[in-house]
């Protein structure tokens, strides 16, 4: 057999080699158990080294392009297929998606970048930024900063724990899906209705098996169902907004000392409330006995940062360690080291006061600007705390329509009725206001209230 090799390109001569006796065997160009030339032969033809022939055949015969009979040489694979497939001429009509030039985008999600300590942080940065924190951290998270979150809720929300109780994750999902795989696929957990929808997401890819539990004006119902765990957001219930009242909290507790069953306690974001002193959280009447607490840092700090926290009862903690023993951290040392050194040197604090203040101010104008331009068929709930009110929507215009016409004048503002698991009764909006200027808060709703008002009925 003669071989026809030409050497062309920056690659290296025994990989071109290669390509070219693999490109002739899949075009059946080089027949079955054909022979091919020895090392040496195809060497000298070539004029490379030994070793080069030695390199391309190896790797020929690693992939089964080719095999070999000892003392005989090398021959050319058989295959009972076509290499080449056919491909079908498929023809198809380009949708151009339509684009919108969003200039008020009214998400939950968002918060004043411009407040952030950006000078503070990035000093922070720079002393921790060094050989020494290089490595990665133990899986519960950084020792340091167990220990600031530990005395940061027993300050601000009366949750006495201890640093060995406190676990670090890179946001709520990835925490509750180290709890999916604690508790096993046979939990029953019930989700508030409505609620979150990546709670419900995780909840069920983890496999376990979900109950809606309705929300009525006090938060989440006692459950009537059988189940092990529940979650629930009762600072500011998500999406309605609603704050629940000490008496729904200490039935709740009653409840779960009862049937034996665990609270998922989602304070995402207690540190912002508005009207009235702070209502205890369930985790501090209860005293992390049958209560999990949760809470993050994308609210009080900044989203990108993925950094949250759960804390366990004890008789919970040791189990948790031994299961997840064999896990490694999820979130940056470096950055973890920073929000320690943050938390204990008093900017965090420092730092809440202030945006309260300032999503205080946001969050009238809001207000203000709604009851300036809409009529009284559009109704608010959800305002006395947090990062987004919710918008009840009258009879004549639908979610999605409204939706709709809002996104064609600019503006972006969010489904209430993807966080239902089953119908919603009425139509209603997300509205957020943390990532807006008062200024844009202001002309935005001005533009919303123009576009929908002037709407026909649907």
């Amino acid at each position: 057999m003669e071989l026809s090799i030409s050497f062309t390109g920056d690659a290296s001569k025994y990989v071109q080699i290669y390509e070219e006796i693999k490109q002739a065997v899949i075009n059946n160009k080089l027949p079955a158990h054909e022979q091919l030339p020895s090392k040496r032969t195809l060497a000298k033809t070539l004029d490379v080294s030994v070793h080069t022939i030695k390199e391309a055949y190896e790797q020929l015969l690693a992939e089964g392009y080719i095999y070999s009979k000892e003392r005989s040489g090398y021959f050319i694979a058989p295959f009972e297929f076509e290499w080449g497939q056919q491909l079908k001429p498929h023809t198809s009509t380009a949708i151009t998606p339509i684009t919108y030039d969003i200039k008020f985008d009214f998400n939950n999600g968002h918060v004043d970048k411009e407040a952030f300590p950006i000078s503070i942080w990035h000093k922070l940065l720079k002393k921790h930024f060094n050989v020494n924190n290089l490595t990665t951290s133990p899986w519960q998270g950084e020792a340091l900063l167990r220990t600031e979150i530990a005395r940061y809720v027993e300050r601000s929300r009366g949750v006495a724990c201890e640093a060995s109780q406190v676990f670090v994750y890179s946001g709520t999902q990835s925490q509750l899906q180290a709890l999916c795989h604690f508790f096993g696929p046979k939990t029953h957990v019930g989700l508030e209705e409505p609620g979150f929808k990546r709670v419900r997401a995780i909840l069920q890819q983890c496999g376990l098996t979900t109950h809606a539990t309705p929300v009525d004006h006090s938060g989440v119902t006692i459950p009537k169902k059988p189940i092990h765990m529940l979650y629930t957001t009762p600072a500011h219930q998500f999406p309605l907004g609603m704050v629940m009242p000490v008496e729904r909290r200490a039935a709740l507790l009653q409840w779960a000392t009862s049937e034996k069953a665990y609270i998922f306690e989602d304070d995402y974001d207690s540190e912002f409330r508005y009207k009235g002193l702070p209502i205890p959280s369930l985790a501090k009447m209860d005293q992390l006995q049958r209560v999990i607490y949760s809470g993050t840092f994308s609210k009080t700090l900044i989203p990108s940062l993925r950094i949250s926290y759960m804390i366990l009862p004890k008789s919970l903690v040791e189990d948790f360690v031994l299961f997840n023993q064999e896990q490694k951290s999820v979130v940056s040392k470096i950055d973890q080291l920073v929000i320690a050194d943050f938390i204990a040197q008093g900017f965090f604090d420092k730092h809440l006061a202030k945006m309260r203040a300032i999503y205080r101010k946001k969050q009238q104008t809001l207000l203000t600007a709604i009851n300036a331009n809409f009529s009284e068929e559009f109704e608010v709930i959800g305002e006395k705390s947090g990062l987004h009110i919710v918008m009840k929507l009258p009879k004549r215009l639908a979610e999605q329509t409204a939706i709709s016409l809002a996104r064609e004048a600019g503006i972006k503002v969010y489904p209430c009725s993807t966080s239902y698991q089953q119908d919603s009764t009425h139509a209603m909006v997300i509205i957020g206001y943390g990532g807006l200027t008062s200024e844009q808060i202001k002309e935005g709703i001005a533009l919303l209230a123009t576009v929908w008002q002037s709407s026909t009925p649907h």
